[in-house]
């Protein structure tokens, strides 16, 4: 049915092989993504939202390197939030709240626009193998298809269970089916294979809900957007609302503990972390009387609520009863129960930086077959595993981002070098650079590179050219610009800082504290000068001189890092010889197999001793 031999084949159509389909067709890879259900492309399985902590940096980093996820978010967007405002600008970060609907089907006309990129809609059931080379798939129907290179982007469909308390029911998602034969056969193969576990809450009927009851969260009075292009701002923005549970409704949900899979030993595999099920946060933080719900719609033409914050898996008579105590449920419908799903993973370890496999040639994983959870993690993997297999079939060099180059660099060499045995979730505390690797100014950092690898376009990169160039004038202006006590003083008494006796420049004033460019603009030459720039200009001039020292610091320990970046380490190296490395430090370096000094010291149980020790073996 299908003879042609493709560049890349993308098995799985969700976040990461979206991006990863998109990366190789656009880099001029023939492409093939196969999905279950064509009607399901880019779904949102969880929450209806893009962005947050950390996620929203990934986002932008995805945008400048010529991906779709910020382009899709801004146009299926009901609601815009930059997070964090109170804190430094290393943590703000975007969240868009977002139309499900809106922004699968924007998916879908996204790739169908893309050139080099077919569709076919099937299970994928085993893998190619030849030479120890993944050459292409075989489907469900016993269709093969010959490939170059295979991304795997199950996300929760290898062996996915669904648990409804003591039910249970085979699938990736609910009302889908499960992927079954890939997890076998890889395991026959070598590879290493894990459980996972994540959940979902209810969706309600909005029509069922009394807002009035609840503390209403309007988005930003000034809305931004994630994509660096020239994507629609949001004009009208739809509101979520913040409820509470509370004792009562705390006494039902234990009712249902011995029903639950979590508490009765159904459920073995670790969930998340981070985003817990509400059972288990009141059984984890018992002694807390309520817990914090985020209501939210799922879309501007739809009635449906994701009531954020109530994933579980307890029996649906349980949640039903339970939620009818929460303010402002009192008479609550209920459209679908939360639901618990265990699946299947591959820990990560097993893969190179490119997320290439170790064993098998040609066969890259992204998502949460990796273990990640979120999105954007996965959004992020796709991208870098569609861009290293189109670079690897077509005899280009390895594309590898480095941990002071984007947060994707953090995530990937977290995964790679620490591995991971619960669902990792990306945070800005994971990135030891992150005043460099900020929000505002992911374009500045990636575009060059998409321009170099041929995601973006000439344009994009004359506009960050510009933007450089236009922060950099506005700077130099503010350094230059001298303020004398009697033009200074009246500014700084309006927000309690002390006067000056001496003219000082403009740069050293915005330093101060609760000083920002938006009061300096009090001044009326400041603001003449200020209102030729944007806003993204001007948002960059402020945070460089503001936090300069800051940023220098952190530029010099990259530097020191990079230098130990650059000792490589032989692949065939074999530390079971080295007596006086630690048995640990053995295990885990055999295992990880780094590919320089630096990773080999981010991996857990590797001490600095165990370093001077290699440097030594090294010659260095």
């Amino acid at each position: 049915m299908i003879n042609e031999v493709y560049d890349v084949i993308v098995v799985g159509a969700g976040h990461a092989g979206c991006e990863a389909a998109a990366a190789a067709a656009n880099l001029g890879s023939k492409t093939l993504l196969i999905t279950m259900n064509m009607q399901t492309i880019g779904q949102m399985s969880c929450n209806p939202a893009m962005g947050g902590i950390a996620k929203g940096q990934i986002v932008r980093e995805i945008d400048a390197m010529g991906g779709y996820s910020g382009i899709i978010a801004d146009k299926s967007a009901i609601q815009f939030k930059m997070l964090n405002l109170s804190k430094g600008p290393a943590m703000w970060s975007p969240r868009t709240q977002n139309d499900r609907m809106m922004f699968s089907e924007e998916w879908r006309i996204a790739l169908e626009n893309t050139p080099n990129l077919d569709f076919f809609q099937d299970m994928v059931k085993s893998l190619i193998i030849e030479n120890n080379q993944a050459c292409g798939v075989t489907t469900s129907l016993g269709i093969q298809i010959k490939a170059k290179s295979v991304v795997l982007t199950n996300g929760t469909f290898l062996n996915g269970l669904i648990h409804v308390g003591d039910k249970q029911i085979g699938g990736g998602r609910m009302g889908e089916p499960r992927a079954f034969g890939i997890t076998e056969q890889l395991v026959s193969l070598g590879f290493e294979a894990g459980r996972m576990k994540t959940g979902t809450p209810p969706r309600v009927d909005g029509r069922s809900l009394d807002y009035s009851k609840m503390e209403e969260q309007k988005g930003d009075e000034n809305p931004q957007k994630f994509s660096y292009t020239d994507t629609p701002k949001l004009t009208k923005q739809l509101s979520c609302h913040i409820v509470y549970t509370n004792e009562q409704v705390h006494d039902i949900l234990r009712e249902g503990f011995d029903r639950s899979p979590m508490f009765n030993g159904t459920i073995q595999s670790i969930g998340p972390r981070y985003c817990p099920s509400i059972e288990d946060k009141i059984n984890r933080f018992a002694e807390r009387t309520r817990h914090q719900l985020f209501v939210e719609p799922e879309g501007w033409r739809t009635v449906e609520i994701y009531v954020n914050g109530f994933s579980s898996s307890l029996p649906e008579d349980i949640q039903l009863k339970a939620m009818k105590y929460i303010p402002g449920f009192e008479n609550v419908k209920v459209f679908r129960p939360g639901y618990a799903i265990e699946y299947d993973y591959f820990p990560p370890t097993q893969l190179n930086h490119t997320l290439e496999t170790k064993l098998i040639e040609n066969l890259y994983f992204a998502g949460q077959i990796n273990g990640t959870t979120g999105y954007e993690e996965a959004a992020g993997q796709g991208l870098m595993a569609g861009i290293n297999a189109h670079n690897k079939v077509h005899g280009k060099e390895e594309f590898i981002l480095n941990r002071d180059e984007a947060y994707i660099g953090v995530l990937i060499d977290d995964l790679i070098t620490k591995g991971t045995e619960e669902p990792y979730r990306m945070f800005t505390s994971r990135a030891e650079y992150r005043l460099l690797l900020r929000q505002d100014n992911a374009d500045i950092r990636l575009t060059e590179k998409a321009y170099q690898l041929g995601l973006a376009d000439e344009k994009r990169l004359i506009n960050v050219q510009e933007k450089i160039k236009k922060s950099n004038e506005l700077e130099a202006f503010l350094r230059d610009t001298s303020l004398k006590p009697g033009i200074i003083n009246p500014i700084l008494e309006t927000i309690d800082s002390s006067p000056v006796d001496q003219a000082f420049r403009a740069a050293q004033i915005l330093t101060r504290p609760n000083m920002t460019l938006q009061v300096l603009e009090n001044i009326d030459f400041i603001k003449d000068i200020s209102a030729t720039f944007e806003e993204e200009v001007k948002e960059q001039a402020e945070i460089n001189i503001k936090y300069k020292g800051y940023i220098e610091k952190e530029k010099e320990n990259v530097a020191k890092l990079n230098r130990l970046e650059t000792i490589k380490i032989p692949e065939e190296f074999d530390y079971m010889v080295i007596n006086s490395l630690s048995s640990e430090a053995k295990q885990k370096l055999n295992k990880v197999k780094p590919k320089t000094i630096a990773q080999a010291g981010r991996i857990s149980g590797v001490s600095p001793a165990d370093i001077n020790v290699l440097l030594i073996y090294l010659g260095r």
